[in-house]
């Protein structure tokens, strides 16, 4: 598992991304773009993504368009991919309460297309972004380890997360469609832009660097498995090419847990917030009090080992926010839902 070998293995190929605008998917497109891929297709209807977040590469062509559009399906496996790596989603748990059907569709059909055009066209390799802060439930014993399975989940996003899973396993097992389950954890760093129904770390960073206090929804003490983007762009690049990643899940994490009150701390002290933090009610999807990832069989299958130290990304992506604001405050968005706490900061200082 020599990390050249995996690496060079993308020159030359022709590669589709799904949700190529986002966070995760930029990242991987430029990191596709720098190892000679010969044409990276990025297919994102920037519904939660904005244009000038995907990398200006000659061999990136953008397309605007939904997984569920059939014309832009055909478009973007026209080229005949090698590779698809699906990261498009209808994000994430409050979205999907708000909007339950939009989540269905785009998470659930949407996945399902994909799986049928990949297999139509003779993809070698199809790479499916789950979510393992959503597949294992609430109850599940710490670290958190693929073997464990709940049908207890407590969002439609969750759901639909698992959804595509169980497509995965039937086009590996009836297509022989090579599938690959990679399940993110508390992905962060640069490429996010800070939202209504984005994570936590962008909109910390975004209050912080406006001088307001971070809203806390729960005591503090509760804690997640914060993955630097780097090192999951890493994970997919292992996916994409050890043939023991083939019918495969497996957790992209770091292996750390981190309490919310000491990242609010850390974001504070990196941007020089002296507003503090707030605290509210926590949502009543939201069950897991800890989040700890077992990495042990993405080390075991492709060799993935995350390497970058929680506060060394968290200060990448302060750095990306500092040098992007004025895009980043353009395409922030805050609209009606139950991120009421973020809203109610952002308007008041717009006031």
């Amino acid at each position: 598992m020599s990390q050249p070998d995996y690496k060079k293995s993308y020159a030359g190929k022709t590669i589709l991304i799904t949700g190529g605008a986002g966070a995760i998917g930029s990242n991987l497109t430029r990191a596709l773009g720098e190892l000679g891929a010969r044409l990276i297709i990025v297919l994102d209807d920037l519904s939660s993504a904005y244009r000038w977040n995907v990398p200006a590469l000659p061999n990136v062509l953008f397309v605007e368009g939904s997984i569920l559009d059939e014309v832009e399906l055909k478009r973007v496996f026209f080229d005949g991919p090698e590779l698809v790596f699906h990261l498009a989603a209808l994000f994430a748990n409050q979205n999907s309460i708000d909007h339950p059907e939009t989540d269905l569709l785009v998470n659930g059909l949407g996945t399902l297309k994909l799986l049928q055009y990949s297999r139509l066209s003779g993809a070698k390799r199809f790479i499916y972004a789950s979510s393992g802060c959503s597949i294992y439930g609430s109850n599940a014993p710490l670290p958190l380890t693929e073997e464990f399975m709940s049908l207890h989940l407590s969002t439609p996003y969750q759901i639909t997360k698992m959804v595509g899973e169980l497509y995965c396993n039937f086009f590996n097992h009836h297509y022989e469609v090579a599938v690959v389950k990679a399940r993110f954890f508390n992905s962060y760093g640069p490429g996010e832009v800070p939202g209504q129904y984005r994570n936590v770390i962008p909109n910390f960073i975004y209050l912080a660097m406006q001088g307001q206090p971070l809203p806390i929804t729960g005591s503090g003490e509760e804690t997640r498995d914060f993955t630097y983007v780097g090192d999951i762009v890493d994970g997919l690049l292992r996916a994409g090419y050890f043939e023991s990643a083939v019918g495969q899940e497996f957790n992209l994490a770091s292996g750390e847990e981190t309490r919310i009150i000491d990242l609010a701390k850390m974001i504070n002290a990196q941007v020089g917030n002296q507003a503090g933090v707030t605290f509210t009610s926590r949502r009543k999807w939201d069950t897991k009090s800890r989040l700890l990832a077992s990495v042990d069989r993405a080390k075991s299958l492709v060799g993935y080992q995350p390497n970058t130290p929680f506060e060394e990304g968290l200060g990448r992506t302060v750095a990306w926010f500092k040098e992007n604001w004025e895009r980043i405050a353009a395409s922030a968005s805050f609209g009606p839902g139950m991120s009421s706490a973020v809203r109610q900061l952002v308007s008041k200082n717009k006031d």
